[in-house]
């Protein structure tokens, strides 16, 4: 079976893995390879892919307004250059 070497991992995201892979009762190992599999599995080409990703990410907790809120943060942002 092929190995995947990573270097200059951030350290945040050595040790946010290794909390993830200890509240999963995973090796970081196995951690890591279960998140590379999940990643692989996952059309993101295609709009039902994309959309069962972003279910996904945010747990059928999606916000809702947010294009009007990304509008009303940049023109905050504007109106303060």
């Amino acid at each position: 079976m092929p190995t995947l070497t990573i270097r200059n991992l951030p350290e945040q995201v050595h040790a946010a893995l290794r909390l993830q892979a200890a509240q999963d009762g995973l090796s970081m190992e196995a951690e890591v390879r279960k998140i590379l599999t999940e990643a692989c599995k996952i059309d993101k080409k295609s709009p039902t892919g994309l959309q069962n990703l972003v279910d996904q990410l945010y747990n059928g907790k999606k916000p809702t307004h947010v294009v009007e809120q990304l509008i009303q943060e940049r023109r905050s942002e504007a109106s303060k250059e």
